[in-house]
């Protein structure tokens, strides 16, 4: 007996130890297949441009193929729930957006919890939005725009990317601090908005400098104002909202997450990776060139970054008077 209790309870503990083996090996060979990187709007949008970029560093990085798979609609939130749903492995990604918080304050109910049921692993680009017009429309100013709404409410059209979204949630902060009234007009993302403002299907056009800026450069449209306190680098020329609505100011940011219950050191390499290609002179150079800050973190960071952003728009929300999806 005294032999044999020794040798029954090494079998035992070589037997619970097989599966925290064989699950460290598991990390330790990641990623050992295709990784997909999801987001939730169109094709050719904000979104989607940047993620590709950082699904070519992230391939690179990795050794293995990271490919880009668009899931629209719902302001982003058919692909984030999708993702919060998706298996704990870290082969399922998803580039969030400053719309992920602000559909969490503008519906009354989501199938996912926006911070609690995802991993998040950095932030990765932060950028303003701009209100713009065609070059041949009528206004010169933001104050125009202003003037013409109030005379004339519910007339004016402007777009964003989805119910729910950041560029929805831009429109309705403008209407809410200037007493206007205008009929907002949501898309999936993509070149949509773009094509029908030149189109002269829509007034206004709400959205990103990834969309806005080559067309200011072109002079196809007027930039009305940009969404951040100053004068934002890449666009020198377009006034702040501020200069004609004090104290209105609204930036918006992209950055990476996966599942919840992701090992711990899957999401450590992701975010270690991430933070390497981010830094990467190519990647950064396109990055900047696009009108975006680069800035990285820690996945606490990011995920505090929402629960504040979300606690921002829902004050936002209720002040405005905004009403709920």
């Amino acid at each position: 007996m005294r032999v044999g209790i020794p040798r029954i309870v090494a079998a035992i503990i070589a037997l619970f130890c097989v599966p925290v083996n064989f699950a460290a090996s598991a990390n330790d060979d990641y990623p050992s297949r295709q990784i997909t990187l999801t987001h939730g709007f169109g094709a050719g949008g904000n979104a989607d441009a940047i993620a590709r970029i950082v699904a070519d560093g992230l391939s690179r990085r990795l050794g293995k193929p990271v490919i880009v798979e668009a899931r629209p609609g719902a302001g982003g939130n058919i692909a984030s729930d999708r993702t919060a749903k998706a298996a704990p492995d870290g082969y399922t990604l998803i580039m969030l957006t400053g719309g992920h918080a602000a559909s969490a304050a503008m519906y009354k109910a989501l199938p996912f919890d926006p911070v609690e049921d995802f991993q998040m692993i950095s932030t990765v680009v932060f950028f303003p939005f701009v209100i713009a017009v065609k070059s041949s429309h009528r206004f010169q100013t933001l104050a125009d725009l202003i003037v013409e709404a109030k005379a004339k409410p519910d007339t004016l059209t402007y777009s964003s990317v989805g119910v729910g979204s950041t560029q929805h949630l831009v429109g309705e902060l403008l209407s809410s601090m200037t007493g206007i009234k205008m009929i907002h007009v949501p898309y999936k993302g993509g070149g949509g908005p773009i094509n029908d403002l030149l189109g002269g299907q829509i007034d206004i056009l709400i959205d990103t400098l990834t969309i806005t800026a080559p067309q200011l450069t072109a002079g196809t449209i007027r930039g009305l104002g940009v969404t951040s306190e100053k004068p934002w680098f890449s666009i020198p020329g377009v006034p702040p909202i501020a200069a004609t609505v004090p104290g209105y100011e609204v930036r918006s940011w992209l950055g990476i997450a996966t599942s919840k219950n992701v090992p711990q050191p899957i999401a450590e390499k992701l975010n270690r990776e991430l933070r390497a290609v981010l830094e990467t002179p190519d990647i950064k150079d396109k990055l900047q060139a696009m009108g975006n800050q680069v800035r990285s973190g820690s996945p606490e960071d990011m995920r505090s970054m929402i629960a504040s952003e979300i606690s921002r728009w829902k004050q936002v929300i209720d002040t405005a008077g905004i009403q709920k999806q």
